[in-house]
């Protein structure tokens, strides 16, 4: 079929529909969503068969929808309706959530219901519900209607909103609603309140007498403070709260705009800076052991000669300070008396790559870029260097740009079933680095890892097992997934296999290294990378990042409605040009 989608971004959720169609076998092509007049202008060039929106907030035209079968996903139980559905469901404490695929009409989600799927309401921030749960049950349900819609030729019985109706009108949740009472408020009721709004639009509160939005919040169970709202300490950027029965980690921070001067979020330490009070900092272990009773984002266990490295960083960003943290925890795992070694990631990603708030926050963004690229490619150094265990990428959640490059730096590298990976720099101006000229061309070929940095496509789990990205897809469900990893970490351990795959791994290693050595492949793309962070053309794509800058048109990699148009209007403009010197020609000769 002919798919168009329609979005406001092209998020994680977006990006997985996006590569399923491609991968069925439609012809898909995306517009974003930035105006009437781009919408209807994809409709006239493309000619859909079906319209598909994952994530919009804009409204359908009228013209369209009463013309072309139109989807939306509304993350929602049915007869849920408003922009603040996820929100109000954790404010709620809602046990159980859900997803309609609606079909557009006059009102917001108020259309014919094509489908909905349930799913037990995690207690997490807004935007982990949303990359897990509501992605998968959004998955779920365009592919099943699709499957009655092509099979039926026409449009099934649909639902009937009073027999199914479970939910009901929300307005949008404003500050208000989000107000944080520190004097009043348990810790379990600022937690809700600050999760219903991570990551947008965070809660507004004052701190040391500035107000903030505040992201990234995380219980602590073992510090306690005399004054609700107090700062009692910090950590690697996080501040710690007290709360009248306990204390609360906060992680981001970002200032309101003001005087046409807009601001990004960042660690809370470094918006606070001057403004912290004299309190304890409490950094963790280089290894610590998991702990729920406070926040921390590295952390390690073991389980049958087995390793499990655990780093969760805000929205899969490395930080300069973080890559350094991260290697000497990857050092001091690999000195354990362990066979396998798995680096897990966090909950929602793998990672992404540097940290470009952090790159922008700096006096001097080329020179923190740069030493944000040597520190994250010392880190893809040690694994590749790392010959006497054998290294497992555990992808639980998306990876992109230099994250996923890292991943694949690994032995092994397996997935959960639905997550995507970007394993691409070109959006951002960059050549990449972390190794990618070495480790890719060696898993998918010299050929496909060109295309897949030249063609900035986001790759599901479907496409990367069949490229080699991935040796193993496991279950999508959670508890199936990390038993799944687990098993397939025993049997890489098993003796007899682990000695002979480690004794490949070490005469491989050393073969590449004669023909050329690890120190001449990141010479090469840090030369490249040098002139990248010294370009325009990455400053502005920084900050369009940084600062969630609305683009001015769709990226022709995923318009292919709009490429072949502009191809078209070139080779027009071409043959005008041929005719007209052609025109000139014939002037002079009769001359």
């Amino acid at each position: 079929m002919r798919i168009l989608l329609f979005a406001s971004a092209f998020n994680g959720l977006t990006q997985r529909i996006f590569e399923e169609l491609l991968t069925s076998g439609h012809d898909v092509s995306l517009e974003l969503a930035l105006s009437r007049r781009h919408m209807l202008d994809a409709v006239k060039l493309f000619k859909p068969e079906l319209i598909i929106c994952p994530f919009l907030k804009q409204r359908i035209p009228d013209v369209i929808w009463q013309n072309y079968l139109c989807w939306i996903i509304h993350p929602g139980i049915p007869g849920d309706r408003g922009p603040s559905s996820l929100d109000w469901a954790i404010v709620e404490q809602q046990p159980r959530w859900g997803v309609t695929l609606i079909e557009a009409n006059a009102e917001f989600d108020a259309g014919a219901i094509w489908g909905y799927e349930f799913f037990p309401a995690r207690k997490t921030y807004k935007a982990s519900l949303y990359r897990r749960e509501v992605t998968t049950s959004a998955s779920h349900l365009i592919h099943n209607a699709l499957v009655s819609y092509q099979q039926l030729g026409s449009a099934p019985e649909k639902y009937n909103l009073p027999s199914v109706k479970q939910g009901e009108w929300h307005p949008l949740m404003r500050q208000p609603h989000r107000h944080l009472n520190w004097l009043v408020d348990d810790t379990d009721t600022l937690l809700r309140k600050l999760y219903a709004a991570d990551s947008c639009p965070g809660v507004l509160d004052d701190i040391q007498g500035q107000l903030f939005y505040l992201y990234g919040a995380h219980v602590e169970r073992t510090l306690k403070g005399e004054t609700p709202g107090e700062i009692i300490a910090t950590r690697h950027g996080a501040i710690c709260r007290a709360t009248r029965d306990g204390a609360l980690w906060i992680t981001h921070l970002k200032p309101v705009s003001h005087d046409n001067q807009s601001f990004y979020k960042l660690p809370a330490t470094q918006w606070l800076d001057q403004q912290l009070p004299p309190v304890p900092d409490i950094p963790q272990a280089i290894l610590p052991a998991p702990n729920p009773n406070t926040w921390q984002d590295i952390s390690y266990s073991e389980l049958d000669d087995i390793g499990y490295l655990t780093f969760d960083f805000h929205n899969g960003a490395f930080s300069t300070a973080q890559c350094l943290r991260l290697l000497k925890a990857y050092k001091a795992a690999c000195q354990r008396p362990t066979q396998v070694l798995v680096l897990k990631g966090g909950t929602d990603f793998w990672s992404n790559g540097i940290h470009l708030n952090s790159i922008e926050a700096a006096q001097n963004p080329a020179i923190e870029a740069w030493n944000n690229i040597k520190a994250i490619n010392q880190v893809t150094a040690a694994i590749i260097s790392t010959t006497d265990k054998l290294t497992v990428a555990a992808l639980n959640g998306n990876a992109g740009a230099g994250g996923a490059v890292m991943a694949f730096a690994c032995d092994y590298v397996v997935a959960r079933q639905g997550i995507i990976t970007t394993p691409y720099y070109k959006p951002m101006g960059l050549f990449g680095s972390e190794y990618w000229t070495y480790v890719l061309p060696k898993r998918v070929g010299e050929e496909c890892a060109h295309h897949l940095t030249e063609a900035c496509l986001p790759v599901g789990t479907q496409r990367g097992f069949a490229l080699g990205l991935f040796d193993a897809v496991l279950a999508e469900r959670s508890d199936l997934y990390w038993q799944q990893l687990h098993d397939f970490c025993l049997k890489l351990s098993e003796t007899k296999y682990w000695q002979h795959e480690l004794l490949q791994k070490q005469h491989r290693r050393q073969s590449d290294e004669n023909l050329k050595p690890l120190a001449v492949y990141e010479a090469e793309e840090l030369n490249q990378m040098w002139q990248c962070f010294n370009s325009q053309t990455f400053h502005n794509a920084r900050r369009a990042f940084v600062y969630k800058e609305e683009p001015q048109q769709t990226p022709l990699y995923l318009a292919p409605h709009r490429q072949q148009h502009q191809e078209r209007n070139q080779e027009s403009i071409q043959n005008m040009t041929v005719q007209s010197t052609e025109l000139e020609n014939k002037k002079e000769a009769v001359v």
